[in-house]
């Protein structure tokens, strides 16, 4: 019997811990789910669920979208559309009052689906900016933290608002409704 009990125990601990880094990103057209990775990634990991459980990420542009390339959003400072602070022109130029994280890039791979922390060119810049990617960028590999994937609802952000220009700033962009832990 109390192996019975420490098999449904560990179970359930497991199931708990996998809920724990699931993640709802709210959009236009429906929900995507995005596992998390703590174990390659926890700062990242940790400042991302932080920040979207406050609802920090509620009404942020996608102010860059490249086709063929990834959508990134996360200005939690300029990009907020629901905010006094919000300005288009600067949405990508801000971040969150936390301090940058340092870089905890990985062996994971920037496929379609992987989101990943944007950053300027110093490694050690991140701070709430991420993107999603469209299709695989391998140039990407070992140069930005990968700290999640999408598993379910890729579709959605397929259909998120494509920018003009070959720096792929939206006029009209979508936004995230709500981002929040499951």
């Amino acid at each position: 019997m109390r192996k019975i009990l420490f098999v449904l125990f560990i179970l359930l601990t497991n199931n708990l811990n996998a809920e724990e880094n699931i993640m709802i990103l709210k959009l236009k057209d429906g929900n995507v789910e995005i596992k998390l990775f703590p174990d390659v990634a926890p700062k990242h990991v940790e400042r991302i669920q932080f920040l979207a459980d406050n609802g920090s990420y509620d009404n942020v542009v996608f102010h860059r979208v490249i086709d063929g390339f990834m959508a990134q959003t996360g200005d939690v400072k300029f990009g907020n559309s629901s905010t006094k602070e919000f300005d288009l022109t600067r949405a990508g130029m801000g971040g969150s009052d936390l301090p940058d994280l340092k870089a905890e890039f990985n062996n994971l791979p920037h496929t379609k689906g992987t989101l990943s922390m944007a950053r300027s060119s110093s490694p050690d810049s991140a701070n709430s900016q991420f993107f999603i990617c469209f299709e695989d960028a391998p140039h990407l590999d070992r140069q930005y933290t990968v700290f999640g994937k999408v598993v379910k609802g890729m579709e959605f952000v397929m259909n998120i608002t494509r920018g003009d220009g070959p720096n792929g700033s939206v006029s009209n962009p979508d936004k995230i409704l709500s981002f929040k832990s499951k």
